[in-house]
């Protein structure tokens, strides 16, 4: 299996056209102050994040939602191409190290459109029941919405 291919009974997917240059979606992407502002739909926020673009390096945010509740996920980078792929997992924490409950990898993968970038989000799963978990969270709206935020910040410079 390639890493652009997909199962349609494992793997969620957001593919859109952006009017960002590669090199903007990557920095939002992988610059700790600038996840912070769009990672995850408003009202909700990310209070912490820390990122280290390297296989093995930390992927960590914390998510606060309007009410205080905080959903705490740490992952490890899997890949790191600059501009065109980042793969990161909660399957695995810092240095490889497994984790307790995995849920899913996550690859996004960038390659130059008319216009801007064609951006490819994958969340992929272990198991059916995990994805239909993950779609019921609101995926394909959360992560749209995440994406247009990210969009936002990177040509206005701010979320609305």
């Amino acid at each position: 299996m390639d890493i652009h291919d997909t199962d349609p009974a494992l793997d969620l997917v957001l593919a859109r056209d952006v009017p960002l240059p590669r090199a903007k979606v990557w920095e939002a992407w992988t610059t700790p102050h600038l996840i912070r502002q769009w990672f995850c739909p408003k009202p909700w926020m990310v209070s912490q994040c820390e990122i280290d673009v390297r296989p093995g390096g930390r992927f960590h945010t914390v998510m606060k939602g309007p009410e205080g509740q905080e959903m705490n996920n740490t992952g490890c980078i899997l890949q790191a191409v600059a501009e065109e792929l980042l793969v990161f997992t909660d399957c695995l924490g810092p240095d490889f190290r497994p984790a307790a409950k995995p849920f899913f990898t996550g690859i996004i993968l960038l390659t130059d459109a008319p216009g801007g970038t064609h951006y490819k989000a994958i969340a992929r799963h272990g198991t059916e029941e995990a994805a239909r978990t993950h779609a019921g969270m609101g995926f394909e709206q959360g992560w749209g919405t995440a994406l247009d935020q990210l969009v936002a910040l990177m040509t206005k410079g701010k979320v609305p």
